[in-house]
């Protein structure tokens, strides 16, 4: 297991994803999961950057762990910011079209279709948003 903690902020989104990354390519992962997965870091890094501590900004920790059987890995985004589930919204309508559809909610749908398992829990003061990939 690898960790990173630093300012939750959309500036430290690219190194962020450099650290997974390093992991991955480590693993031998597949390009087209390792283009999903970076997707993920952008949204998630992303929604915690603008939400958790806004107008402050506080610290987010990147775990990646490698699980065998199957071969997977997991990368969580812990932070101390404002409770919230993304999960528990409803998904959007995407059969509708963009201006008929409600804003938001579409960055983590997209998260949730391409990732394997995406959990929340709420834990010792934390969120914690995992997503797991099988390679």
């Amino acid at each position: 297991m690898k960790e990173l903690t630093m300012d939750a902020t959309i500036e430290n989104i690219t190194e962020v994803t450099a650290f997974v990354d390093k992991q991955l390519e480590a693993l031998g992962c597949p390009l087209r999961a390792q283009m999903q997965i970076d997707i993920a870091i952008d949204e998630l890094f992303g929604n915690i950057a603008h939400y958790a501590y806004n107008p402050q900004v506080g610290p987010a920790t990147v775990r990646v762990e490698v699980v065998q059987e199957p071969l997977s890995v997991v990368v969580s985004f812990i932070d101390h910011g404002i409770p919230y589930d993304p999960l528990a919204r409803k998904d959007p309508d995407i059969a509708l079209s963009a201006k008929e559809r409600e804003i938001g909610g579409l960055g983590i749908y997209m998260v949730k279709k391409s990732m394997d398992e995406v959990s929340y829990e709420y834990k010792d003061g934390q969120n914690i948003l995992r997503i797991k990939k099988n390679l």
